[in-house]
Parts: structure tokens; sequence; C-alpha cells
């Protein structure tokens, strides 16, 4: 039987690459972005041309998010795969962001919310796949990255608690963790809306202008890591038995996440073990 399989965040990048991927497979994909019917109707057309279905969902809204799932169980009959991808990213001085844009940031991720939408079906089939796309950011941390760096480490207790939370109810959630690629993220990067606080940090303060730089001169050569090696890492997870699953998987420059991955596993699992659930690390 055809798995289901809906992704956020689908107008561009790694879940435009990624619904592309598996529908190749053969899979059904739901690709949800907002503004289907203006700003992202070219976007959605493409999709569609490519016999993957199309929904309006904006992962900040909770009207929004919920009318999406609805649709897609009214249409597909269930979700078998979740993919949580929708994000923006943001670089500049950590002073000069105000409490609106970093709460902005960190909703944009919406992964909790669409997640809670998505779980209910899933635990009446007892069975699902939760994807959840964090970063090695969310391991390592840059300057003048704090507020994007704490949106995806937010992303890593997540993706434990709630993977430990429902692994005897026969869901899967597991992590990847992207290095730095070339997608639109770096086009709509947040910058700190507080100038003058930038100013005042003079030198320092031009830091993340030559991140940035740096960044985006790095990932426009010809050598530029791809985002569809993401996609190939999503089709693996998703085509991997019930069970097998790593629960984080580091594609591309690592930064040395994957070290931190290795290392913090048995601290992790050493915890759970102490407070006496570690029968809850089995997937059901």
């Amino acid at each position: 039987m055809t798995r289901t399989i809906l992704i956020t965040g689908t107008s561009s990048g790694f879940g435009r690459e990624t619904a592309e991927r598996l529908a190749r497979d053969g899979y059904r994909v739901f690709a949800a972005m907002r503004d289907i019917a203006s700003r992202n109707r070219r976007h959605a057309d493409a999709l569609r041309s490519q016999k993957i279905g199309v929904v309006e969902l904006d992962v900040t809204d909770d009207g929004s998010v919920d009318r999406a799932i609805a649709s897609i169980l009214a249409e597909a009959g269930k979700i078998n795969v979740l993919v949580n991808n929708a994000g923006i990213a943001s670089v500049g001085v950590t002073e000069a962001f105000t409490a609106d844009q970093a709460k902005a940031i960190f909703d944009t991720i919406g992964l909790l919310r669409v997640t809670r939408a998505v779980l209910p079906s899933m635990r009446r089939e007892r069975d699902g796949l939760i994807i959840n796309m964090g970063s090695v950011l969310g391991r390592v941390t840059f300057p003048f990255v704090g507020i994007y760096g704490a949106s995806k480490m937010a992303i890593e207790a997540l993706t434990d608690s709630i993977r430990l939370e429902v692994s005897q109810l026969g869901v899967d959630v597991v992590e990847v963790q992207p290095g730095a690629y070339p997608t639109s993220l770096y086009s709509s990067i947040q910058r700190p809306a507080d100038g003058d606080i930038t100013k005042s940090y003079g030198e320092v303060g031009q830091i993340p202008d030559a991140i940035y730089k740096t960044f985006t001169s790095m990932l426009q050569g010809k050598n530029a890591p791809k985002p569809h090696d993401i996609a190939e890492a999503v089709a693996k997870l998703v085509g991997q038995a019930k069970g097998s699953r790593a629960a984080r998987t580091v594609v591309g420059t690592s930064f040395g996440a994957d070290k931190i991955n290795a290392d913090i596993a048995p601290v992790q699992k050493a915890v759970v073990d102490g407070l006496g659930l570690g029968h809850l690390e089995e997937l059901a």
C-alpha cells in the first residue's frame, strides 16, 4: 500500500527537493507551503505538474495547520510520514535582534504545531514516521547565529522527548542535521532590526556580514554541496525498516556535530535508564 507523506516548507530548498525525490519513488506526497494562490503559485504549479499534492499551510498558524491536515486526511485517509522542514535562518549580533524577531524565528519551525495535528492519526494506526529537519547548529554554536542556533537546539530537545513519548505507540521520530547548503534559506535570512546596537559593536558588529559573505561565496562555487543530498538522506530514512533508523543523521560538513551526537548518546541513555524509562528507547 502506498504511503502518504506530508512535507512542510516545500516552495524551495530541502523541502522542494525532498518532495520531488519521494514522489519519484512512488509515494503519495503532499507538499505544504504558504500563499499557494499568490506568492508561491509558480512553485505550487511546478509541484502539481509532477503529480504532487499541494496544500496551503502556514506553520505559524493553528487554524491553517489544522485545515491542511484535515484536508489531507479527508483525501488520503492517513499520513504515514511527516517531514518537518519549514524554517528561517538568521545572522547578526544577537543583542540587536528584537524579542519579536526571535519569536518569529522560533515560531516558523512550527514543529510542535504540525506534529500535534498529525500525531493523533498516527497513534490511532499505531504506525508513523516523523522526520525533523534540524541542523549541525543544534549541536555546535557559531557566534552571531545565536537565535537560529537556539531554534535548532530546541528541535533537538523536542525530537528526543517526543521520540521517547510515542515509541510505545508505534511512531518513530528521528532527525536530519544538515551542514551548510545553498538554499533560499540564505537569500531570505533574517537580519537584526536594531541597527544602532550593531553599530555600537564597532568592528565586531561587522563580523556577521563577513560570515554571510564567506558562506554565500562557499555555497556558490562549483564544489558547493547539493541540497539533493538532504532529499537522499530523507528518502533513505523513509525506506528503512521500522525500528532500524538512526536517531540522528548528519548530512554534509558536520563541524563536529557527528562526534557530539556519538558522545551524548550514552549519556542520554543513562539518564533515561536512571529514570526507570529504558523501555521507551525501543520502538514498539
